[in-house]
């Protein structure tokens, strides 16, 4: 089991570094990460960094689709989480 947390660390920490790459990159009018790019990384596991750096960095709270996605995505992650301790 430990093996999945370490998973789950590295995973949020490549997810919020791409997160907040992307909110550099929409400040100074560079390429972006595409928002399907930004939820493979969510749906592989990152979703919980994004969330707490949506609010941080004030980035894409206004896509209502894209803030969907995220919460669903952290939800089953959730739901994953609790199915592994249980086991």
């Amino acid at each position: 089991m430990e093996w999945f947390f370490i998973y789950l660390f590295a995973i949020n920490l490549i997810s919020g570094i791409l997160f907040a790459y992307d909110k550099f990159a929409a400040i100074n009018k560079r390429n972006r990460i595409s928002e399907g790019g930004l939820h493979l990384f969510e749906g592989l596991g990152g979703a919980f960094a994004v969330l707490i750096l949506m609010y941080i960095l004030h980035h894409k709270l206004r896509k209502s689709t894209y803030y969907m996605w995220t919460w669903i995505l952290m939800t089953l992650w959730v739901f994953v989480i609790l199915l592994i301790l249980l086991l």
